[in-house]
């Protein structure tokens, strides 16, 4: 049966929207389990003034047969075998025959009692029980109280709707009673509208300027879009975080078209979009990769017959543009060296410096990076580079708009003539900002971005920074992400903890805790991070848990660890290898480290195995030389055999020491070219579990 839901509020900012309608699925989800209520399909809408559950549910709570239990059996059942005045008593208090009690074992022992059906709550019960408690547990970034309410919520509620099976559920909230009552769009048609069900809510609201599925107003969104470009034959500038914002802060989407002077085309695509996106929230308009002197943008309104709303973005917009031409010619006037030499006036932290000294720890990064990862041909172009990457926060187009940093600076050094290198990397050098970002296209940009952002989280910790919860102002989540994908991506040879030392030593005398500290502070750091982006891709946690067992040094190696166990669970012999594997490191667990001798080795089976260890380790040490990951765990899959006959038919703890602890060793031995490739005790085996 259909229940809907609408909570209207006052308009609520897109992020706390999102979350919302994301909690109330969740928890709506949760508490219809809880109590056994059957859920056949559930989704939550929304605008920017409403939130909606929509689902269609069971009327009813199952039924569900119920022990009573009354008085002990030996309280209840006299020696001759007749019920007491106790067992009679309890009969007639649950008003049932006292020939119908039975003796019924318990966890506590054996009670008088009976079974009986007891009836299910209706549905309408259950929600006027549970909505309460969770329209309370929303949580907000930010929540506010209004009147004299001590309720907390986003934004002020104003109605409730709340339906199921065309019947209104009677729901009080904070001196709200739910009816089957909503409005319309607030300013265009604040209609008061009536309904029974879903679709006439649906089309009531649609006849009232109000799209309320999300996915609908984004379908409207991109076909206007295309309607308005067809005849340029020109496309959108994808901005897809701006389409997202929009897309939750309208009810009536209504795409508008405007265009503005040829003459700004003159400046960089870069400039004019995010002078539109930032100012105006419009998008560009391109053809190929050429900005073309339209815009486009979003207004929430069934229509704009006289072009007002238009025009009025036509006249705000071609000002911003003014200024940005202006701040274009006038940061071009002075060279992008002539402002990094003043970078030792801006301050990047308190305890580490200027962006000056951070500029001389960058030049040193790069060129130790340059050296680690053979791209010694261009070490001078990196060292020139770092010393200009962080000139552009001088100058007035990134004081306008602080999201170009990086970008303005290789536009304007390419307008001064220097290199292709140096141009790109210092435009990619703040890649990627997130994990869905793409990482700098260019060797020379990757380099720049890992110098850049190293030195940045091992100067913060080493200062004795702590990130907490979402206290994260220096972005060392992202640049801890950032120079993980770009390694992986990159298959950058890199030793990670070999960086993080160079980095440390480079903060010098202006850390705040120990080297050796720090550096573990920061490897700890970068393992979570690294945990992260693997979950994020689907991965098993005990596989991930597994190839971080050799270390994290090498992030490549390490990726490709993960991905030959991936690829091999399937394998017949991957199981019964890891049961092996960890039956040796259960048996060796206590016991000391000893040398294997070879000419203690007595029996057949153990010389077997020691000879089979011998081929075995030799090609897998050649495979692992050659990144042949998966290759390697096949091979060392052949030591199961001998390893098998080695346990069926040799005693390891014998009792001859001596000859136990060299078994123990040709067992160290096995555990030891295991532990190259995984730490496959981690790994989790459903028998185990059985």
């Amino acid at each position: 049966m259909e229940f809907l839901l609408e909570i209207m509020t006052e308009e609520m900012p897109a992020s706390h929207l999102r979350s919302a309608l994301s909690q109330l699925r969740e928890k709506f989800t949760e508490q219809f389990k809880i109590a056994r209520v059957g859920v056949h399909s559930l989704k939550t809408l929304g605008t920017c003034r409403r939130l909606v559950v929509l689902a269609d549910i069971e009327a009813n709570q199952p039924d569900e047969e119920e022990l009573i239990t009354g008085p002990p059996k030996q309280v209840a059942i006299q020696a001759d075998g007749q019920y007491s005045s106790a067992a009679l008593g309890f009969a007639k208090s649950q008003g049932v025959a006292v020939d119908s009690l039975e003796v019924v074992k318990t966890s506590k022992g054996e009670y008088l009692g009976f079974k009986r059906l007891k009836k299910g709550k209706s549905t309408e019960e259950i929600l006027t029980e549970i909505f309460p408690d969770i329209l309370r547990s929303l949580s907000f970034p930010r929540s506010m109280r209004w009147a004299e309410k001590n309720f907390r919520f986003s934004r002020p509620i104003k109605n409730l709707l709340c339906l199921f099976n065309s019947r209104v559920v009677g729901l009080e909230f904070e001196g709200l009673k739910s009816g089957n009552l909503t409005y319309g769009h607030f300013i265009h048609s604040p209609n008061k509208l009536k309904v029974r069900n879903f679709e006439e809510y649906y089309q009531l609201l649609k006849e009232n300027s109000v799209l309320v599925d999300q996915e609908e107003r984004r379908r409207s969104i991109l076909q206007q879009f295309q309607a308005k470009l067809a005849e340029l034959k020109a496309e959108v500038y994808s901005d897809e975080g701006l389409l997202e914002r929009l897309l939750w802060n309208i009810e009536c989407p209504l795409v508008i078209m405007g265009n503005f002077p040829q003459r700004f085309l003159e400046l960089p695509i870069e400039v004019l979009s995010t002078a539109m996106r930032e100012g105006q929230k419009l998008f560009s308009v391109v053809k190929g990769k050429k900005q073309l002197p339209y815009f486009l943008g979003l207004a929430d309104a069934p229509a704009d017959p006289k072009d007002f709303i238009a025009s009025g973005n036509e006249r705000v917009l071609k000002a911003r543009l003014e200024d940005a031409r202006f701040f274009w010619e006038n940061d071009l006037r002075v060279p992008l060296a002539e402002r990094a030499s003043k970078l030792d006036r801006v301050l990047f932290h308190e305890k580490l410096g200027s962006y000056g000294d951070k500029q001389e720890r960058l030049k040193k990064l790069v060129s130790y990076l340059a050296d680690r990862l053979e791209f010694r041909g261009q070490k001078k172009d990196l060292v020139e580079t770092a010393g200009l990457c962080k000139a552009d926060l001088l100058t007035e187009m990134v004081r306008e708009f602080p999201e170009l940093q990086g970008k303005m600076g290789g536009l304007y050094a390419r307008e001064q003539g220097y290199s292709e290198i140096v141009c790109q990397a210092i435009y990619e050098h703040y890649l990627p900002a997130g994990l869905d970002d793409p990482v700098p296209v260019s060797t020379a940009g990757a380099i720049l971005s890992i110098a850049d952002k190293i030195d940045t989280i091992v100067g913060v910790f080493g200062t004795g920074a702590n990130i907490s919860g979402s206290s994260d102002p220096f972005g060392l989540r992202r640049n801890t992400l950032g120079i993980c994908k770009i390694i992986l991506e990159k298959k950058f040879h890199l030793s990670l903890y070999r960086l993080l030392d160079k980095a440390i030593s480079l903060i010098g005398d202006k850390l705040t805790i120990s080297a050796s500290q720090l550096k573990k502070t920061c490897l700890e750091f970068f393992e979570s991070r690294v945990w992260f982006i693997f979950e994020k891709q689907g991965y098993r946690y005990d596989l991930i848990k597994a190839a971080l067992g050799p270390g994290f040094e090498y992030l490549e190696e390490m990726e490709a660890r993960l991905k030959a166990l991936n690829e091999l669970r399937h394998s017949k012999n991957f199981e019964p290898f890891i049961l092996m594997v960890k039956r040796v490191k259960n048996i060796l667990r206590e016991s000391p480290r000893a040398r294997l001798n070879t000419t203690w080795l007595k029996e057949k089976e153990e010389k077997e195995l020691y000879s089979a260890l011998k081929i075995i380790k030799k090609n897998v040490e050649n495979m692992l030389s050659k990144g042949e990951f998966a290759a390697a765990q096949k091979m060392i899959f052949r030591l199961q055999p001998p390893l098998n006959n080695f346990f069926d038919r040799v005693l390891v703890m014998v009792e001859d020491k001596k000859i136990r602890n060299n078994r123990l060793a040709l067992l160290a031995q096995i555990l030891d070219l295991t532990e190259n490739l995984a730490d496959y005790s981690q790994i989790v085996i459903e028998s185990e579990d059985k």
